[in-house]
């Protein structure tokens, strides 16, 4: 697997590769925040509590907890094209058949089966670009990759809030959007060989890999994946609708809304990590990150007005776009190309088991407290974060 070596912070939009990343990665968003406004209304609809309605969200990502490590194996062993396409695919066809409006169990056993899907495409594609690229030039795409995320994720939630005034299950029809995606993938995207060794070969595989990943520099990128996850799909995707519709009576589409500019805001900022890694190493924009999700969610919890509480989501948007790009970076700096995907797949399984946590986690507990005061908790908990980033990067 070739890696473009280059100081140059620009993106090559000429690649191959690239488009194809992109375009895959512009379909993440439809996962869950094209769902994120509809959530009040299918509560309504199944006649369901706030957290039981949060499982449209949670059991997305179930499956991707424990398969994406295997999932990155099969990359490593098989290709990253040969499973990428068929994860574009399935993700596609499972996700427009709830448009046919089934009974809520049979929907949420469809988006376990959807949910594997995105785990392929989320592992393959942040793969291909470690493999392709490396130095500020990898920063520079892993952070225009995060900007396409944040930017679908903007457009998503508006898409979303408009479909579910026509009906519950009329957002699930977008998701036909990723077959021809997948066919532009089949035809664009280069296939690279893959050496047949025995380290490639199941146990000895997932064996090796986590080795290579047992130190300390480890840690910093994958609690902060976690961390990152459960502070934004419990608070700003799934409390953030509940307390929006609640508290002020906003309609899905102003809910929809606020999560766009949210998201707007991670793109910009996403998109500057490769200007911004020349200036700060990947561990010091981590911290930076943090620090935005601990003032973002504590003016959010102060606020007294709706401006302010929007501009609290504003501020924490913008630490989702500084820190899941270096994060990206630092794991891949870390494994060599054999055990790339490997390592990618295990922050996947991390990132999925912080979205599948924070909706159960918040919902569940606001029954008890209300959702400011999590705003608070989750504050404290993004402050805490900087001082342990810093810490473990020795800064």
């Amino acid at each position: 697997m070739s890696t473009e070596a280059s100081d140059s912070t620009a993106v090559p939009w000429s690649s191959s590769t690239v488009r194809v990343v992109f375009a895959a990665t512009a379909l993440a968003p439809l996962g869950v925040p094209l769902l994120s406004p509809a959530l009040p209304v299918v509560r309504e609809e199944f006649a369901l509590t706030d957290a039981t309605t949060s499982l449209l969200v949670s059991v997305y990502f179930l499956t991707g907890i424990v398969l994406s490590p295997f999932i990155g194996l099969l990359a490593d062993r098989i290709g990253r094209k040969r499973v990428l396409v068929p994860s574009l695919v399935v993700f596609s066809l499972a996700g427009g058949a709830i448009a046919l409006a089934p009974p809520f169990r049979v929907v949420l056993a469809v988006r376990l089966v959807q949910g594997t899907a995105a785990a392929g495409i989320f592992v393959t594609t942040v793969t291909l670009v470690g493999d392709a690229f490396e130095g500020v030039q990898r920063n520079a795409v892993l952070g225009v990759n995060t900007a396409v995320l944040a930017s679908g994720a903007a457009v998503s939630p508006l898409l979303g809030g408009y479909l579910v005034t026509i009906s519950w299950n009329a957002p699930f029809a977008a998701y036909l959007l990723g077959l021809p995606v997948a066919l532009f993938a089949w035809v664009a995207l280069e296939e690279t060989a893959v050496e047949e060794t025995p380290t490639r070969r199941g146990a000895t595989y997932l064996r090796a890999a986590a080795s290579n990943l047992a130190r300390r520099a480890a840690v910093v990128p994958y609690a902060t994946a976690l961390v990152t996850e459960v502070l934004l799909f419990g608070t700003i995707i799934t409390a953030m609708p509940f307390l929006l519709v609640g508290t002020y009576g906003v309609s899905p589409v102003f809910v929809g809304g606020v999560v766009t500019v949210a998201e707007a805001v991670s793109a910009a900022v996403a998109a500057a990590n490769g200007r911004i890694a020349t200036s700060l190493s990947d561990e010091r924009i981590v911290a930076v990150g943090y620090a935005c999700y601990g003032v973002g969610l504590l003016v959010a919890w102060w606020a007294a007005t709706l401006p302010v509480l929007v501009a609290g989501v504003v501020v924490f948007g913008a630490g989702v776009g500084l820190t899941m790009p270096s994060v990206d970076a630092l794991l891949s700096d870390l494994v060599s190309a054999e055990y790339r995907a490997g390592a990618l797949s295990l922050r996947n399984s991390v990132t999925f088991l912080g979205r599948a946590v924070g909706p159960i986690l918040f919902a569940g507990v606001a029954v008890e407290t209300g959702y400011r005061p999590l705003l608070l908790a989750a504050g404290v908990v993004g402050f805490a974060g900087v001082a342990a980033t810093l810490v473990l990067s020795g800064s």
